[in-house]
C-alpha cells in the first residue's frame, strides 16, 4: 500500500554531522574526508538498490564522483556551524516495480533540485521489508556558471531614501544587509518539494494501473478525524516483521483503537445528529437575535426606555439585531465563533501578505538591474560611471540567473504585476476586515452587557421563587 512520507532536514557541521559520512552510509561506500581525514567504510551495509549523482550543466564533470562532490562541499564551508547539505527521504510506493522508483525519483529530483541549480545525489534502499526509500542529498551553495561555489547570500547596501549609503560611525563603514542568494531555504520550498512528490507519485501510480493515491496534507487539513500513526523506520520495520515488539509498533497499535473508536464515535454522534434533525425540522429553534429583541420589547413595555438607552442608542441597537440576524447566529457561542473566523481570516491574509512584501522588493531590484545593464550594453563608448553601473548590473544579474543566458525580464515583470495585484486585493480585504472586526467586537460588548443585566435582574426573582 502506497504510504506519504517526506522528511526534510539539514546536515550541519554544528551538530558532528559531516556530509562525506552521509553520503558515504547511504550509498554504501568507503570515502575518505580530506577535511578531518576521517575514513568512513560503508561497504558492507545491504539494502542499497541504486546510487545516483545528478548536476546542473554548469557544474563540473568532476563533481560526478561522490567524493569528489563532497569533499568540496566540506572544503568551501569554513565555518563550525556550515550547513552542508539539505536531505530528504521519501517513502516510494510498494505498488511501483524498482525500475518505476528508481525512474520516479530522477524525474522528481531534476525537476525539484537540479534544475533550480542544485548538485544531487540520491541512494535508494530496499530490504525487501516493505520499506523502499530514498535519501536525496542536495548542496546549500549555488555554483556559478564558470564551475565554481558561489556565495550562500550576498551584501547589499542599505540605502537612505535619496539612495546614497548610509555610514555607520560605531562600525566605521557602511550599513549593509545580507541577501540569499537562492530562494531554497524559504518556508514556501519544503512545501512546495512535500506538494511535488504527491504530485508526482500520484501520476506514477495511475500511468501504471493503480488506484492507490497519497497526500502530502496532514488528516487535519485533509478534514479527516483521524490520528497520524508514526513512521516505523528501517529498523523497527525489521523487527515488527520478525514478530518483534517495538515501541514505535506499539505506538502505532494504539492509535489504530483509537482510531477505530473515533470512527465510531463519529458514526453514533451522525445516527443522533440526523435524529435531532428530524425532530427539529418543522420547529426552528428562536435565534440570539429574538432572544436580545424579546428583552428590548419587554424593557420598553415596561416603561424602561431610559434602560434600554444607557447601553445603546436605536441606531446601535438596529445594526446589533440586523448582524446577528444576517449572520444566522443561534447564541453567544455562534457569535464568539464569528468574531473568531474574522480575526482567523485577518491573520491568514497577513501571513499571505508576508511572502510577497519580501518578493516584491527583490523583483524590483532584478528589473531595475536588468534596466541598467540593458540600457548600457549595446552603447559603444561608456563613460567610467557608466561603466561601473553597467559591470555591476552584470554580475548582480549573473548571481540570480542560475546559469541561464536569456533574462527573463518578461517574466519577472508579470510576477511582480500579478504579486502587485495580489497584495493590493489582500490589503483591502484586510482594511475592510480590520472595520468589520471593530464594529463585532463592539456588538459583543453590547449583547454581553445586555445579557448580564438580564441576568442580575432575574436573580431575585429566582430566589423569591424559590422561598415560596
Amino acid at each position: 500500500m502506497a504510504i506519504y512520507h517526506c522528511s526534510i532536514k539539514i546536515i550541519s557541521r554544528g551538530k558532528g554531522k559531516s556530509a562525506v559520512a552521509a553520503t558515504a552510509y547511504r550509498a554504501g561506500e568507503q570515502i575518505t574526508n580530506e577535511h578531518n581525514g576521517v575514513t568512513h567504510d560503508y561497504t558492507r551495509k545491504s539494502g542499497i538498490v541504486h546510487t545516483e549523482i545528478l548536476l546542473p550543466d554548469h557544474a563540473p564533470a568532476e563533481y560526478a564522483d561522490r567524493s569528489l562532490l563532497w569533499n568540496a562541499v566540506e572544503k568551501i564551508e569554513k565555518a563550525k556551524n556550515a550547513q552542508l547539505a539539505r536531505e530528504i527521504e521519501i517513502a516510494l510506493p510498494q505498488e511501483l516495480t524498482r525500475e518505476q522508483g528508481i525512474s520516479l525519483v530522477r524525474e522528481y529530483v531534476k525537476a525539484q533540485f537540479v534544475n533550480a541549480g542544485m548538485c544531487a545525489d540520491f541512494a535508494i534502499h530496499d530490504k525487501q521489508d516493505g520499506n523502499p526509500h530514498a535519501h536525496i542529498m542536495l548542496t546549500m551553495r549555488p555554483i556559478e556558471q564558470g564551475g565554481a561555489w558561489g556565495a550562500k547570500q550576498k551584501k547589499e547596501y542599505i540605502l537612505d531614501p535619496q539612495g546614497n549609503k548610509i555610514y555607520d560611525p560605531k562600525k566605521r563603514q557602511y550599513k549593509c544587509k545580507s541577501i540569499p542568494a537562492t530562494d531554497w531555504n524559504e518556508q514556501t520550498k519544503a512545501e512546495q518539494w512535500r506538494a511535488a512528490w504527491a504530485e508526482i507519485c500520484n501520476r506514477a501510480l495511475e500511468q501504471n494501473g493503480h488506484a492507490e493515491r497519497i497526500d502530502h496534507r496532514s488528516y487535519e487539513r485533509q478534514g479527516i478525524d483521524q490520528i497520524p500513526t508514526i513512521h516505523l523506520g528501517v529498523a523497527a520495520s525489521a523487527m515488527e516483521k520478525r514478530g518483534i515488539r517495538t515501541e514505535r509498533g506499539n505506538l502505532n497499535r494504539e492509535i489504530e483503537v483509537s482510531n477505530q473508536r473515533l470512527r465510531q464515535l463519529k458514526a453514533r454522534i451522525s445516527k443522533l445528529q440526523n435524529w435531532l434533525k428530524e425532530e427539529t425540522e418543522n420547529t426552528a429553534p428562536p435565534t440570539l437575535a429574538d432572544y436580545i429583541q424579546s428583552i428590548l420589547s419587554r424593557k420598553t413595555q415596561a416603561g424602561k426606555a431610559q434602560y434600554s438607552q444607557s447601553l445603546y442608542n436605536l441606531k446601535d441597537a438596529a445594526n446589533m439585531l440586523n448582524f446577528l440576524t444576517a449572520n444566522n447566529i443561534m447564541d453567544m457561542a455562534g457569535l464568539d465563533e464569528k468574531f473568531s473566523s474574522m480575526i482567523g481570516e485577518q491573520m491568514d491574509i497577513r501571513d499571505k501578505l508576508k511572502p510577497i512584501d519580501r518578493r516584491l522588493p527583490v523583483l524590483k531590484k532584478h528589473l531595475e538591474q536588468a534596466d541598467i545593464y540593458l540600457k548600457y550594453k549595446g552603447k559603444k563608448a561608456l563613460s567610467e560611471s557608466e561603466q561601473i553601473l553597467f559591470t555591476a548590473a552584470g554580475n548582480y544579474l549573473k548571481g540570480v540567473m542560475n546559469g541561464k543566458t536569456t533574462l527573463p525580464t518578461k517574466a519577472w515583470k508579470a510576477e511582480f504585476s500579478m504579486l502587485t495585484a495580489e497584495r493590493k486585493t489582500l490589503n483591502q480585504r484586510y482594511l475592510a476586515l480590520k472595520d468589520e472586526v471593530k464594529k463585532t467586537e463592539q456588538i459583543r460588548k453590547s449583547v454581553y452587557s445586555i445579557l448580564r443585566q438580564e441576568q442580575r435582574e432575574q436573580q431575585p426573582h429566582r430566589a423569591q421563587e424559590t422561598e415560596r
